[in-house]
């Protein structure tokens, strides 16, 4: 594939040339970044959505726990504001705005030199969220085919998450598809004036794929490395977990953190979490073991920001 040609950062190490973001440089390979989730909704799955935890004021709470996350090692921060969890309240675009653009703002003004990510559908809430300090667009429908958010991020000079995702689970050959779909969703966003240094792959588990599938992605998912681009990985408390172990949301950090370790092994680069403190630490100590971050009597290479 082209991509996965251009892409190299001509070291020799194979690994995809640095990305941006909002002004900190991610050296892909060093080491295992982790993003941090705030959910600025009422029906999130993994039951933390700040409106349902704190109706009153979501902002107050999304400050703090966006400044405890990076205490406890977040490299970047998702910010949504409308669930994909099945059968979730669809929002329009003004509603959106109304919810997440505050909340990035509040977390910029707080933590100025944090990259924050917008995770939307929506090009009128990218771009609302971009003005207000806004660094990444996460696009959970990259692999649809109007591309809207591609525009957005080229025309702003921003990096982009392109997610798969299909409106239904069908496939014949699931990962040969995965990748022919995200790699459909490059050229389409380098068609729209994206850099290629500013594209992120996400194979989209727990999105239009049953739990043997997402089974099956985990299982593969070094091949997502033939798109040359950085990988991306969201398992953090979803249903597939839960239902392996046959446990409540509340109860899958383990599962989690064993999908973490597991997933950098097979060369994931980041990792979107909501308890970011554990899967750090688990991050660190897969990073010691596969990329060879670290040396007794060391510090560990590429360590916290």
């Amino acid at each position: 594939m082209q991509a996965a040609v251009s892409a190299r950062d001509g070291s020799g190490d194979g690994h995809p040339a640095p990305t941006t973001i909002g002004g900190r440089s991610f050296r892909w390979g060093e080491r295992t970044f982790v993003m941090g989730v705030l959910n600025v909704t009422p029906d999130s799955f993994s039951q933390d959505g700040l409106l349902a935890t704190d109706p009153a004021d979501p902002m107050v709470r999304a400050v703090s726990l966006a400044k405890a996350m990076v205490e406890d090692g977040a490299d970047l921060l998702d910010i949504g504001g409308e669930s994909t969890r099945p059968g979730h309240t669809t929002l329009d675009a003004a509603a959106e705005r109304a919810r997440v653009v505050p909340v990035v703002a509040a977390v910029r003004a707080a933590l100025p030199t944090i990259p924050i990510s917008i995770d939307t559908t929506k090009p009128d809430v990218a771009e609302a969220a971009l003005a207000a300090g806004a660094d990444l667009l996460n696009d959970v429908w990259a692999t649809a085919p109007d591309g809207d958010l591609a525009r957005v991020a080229a025309a702003h000079g921003v990096p982009l998450v392109l997610m798969h995702n299909r409106l239904e689970p069908r496939y014949t050959t699931l990962m040969p598809e995965i990748l022919a779909d995200l790699q459909a969703a490059i050229q389409r966003a380098l068609g729209a004036g994206v850099h290629e240094d500013d594209l992120i792959v996400d194979p989209g588990f727990g999105f239009g794929k049953t739990p043997a599938q997402n089974v099956e992605l985990l299982r593969n998912l070094a091949a997502l490395r033939l798109l040359g681009r950085p990988i991306l990985l969201g398992t953090s408390r979803k249903s597939t977990l839960g239902r392996i172990l046959d446990l409540p949301v509340g109860e899958r950090l383990e599962a989690t953190l064993a999908t973490t370790a597991l997933s950098i092994a097979s060369g994931v680069d980041l990792v979107r979490v909501h308890d970011v403190r554990a899967n750090v630490r688990v991050a660190r100590v897969s990073d010691a073991i596969i990329r060879g971050t670290w040396s007794p009597g060391g510090a560990a290479s590429g360590g916290q920001p």
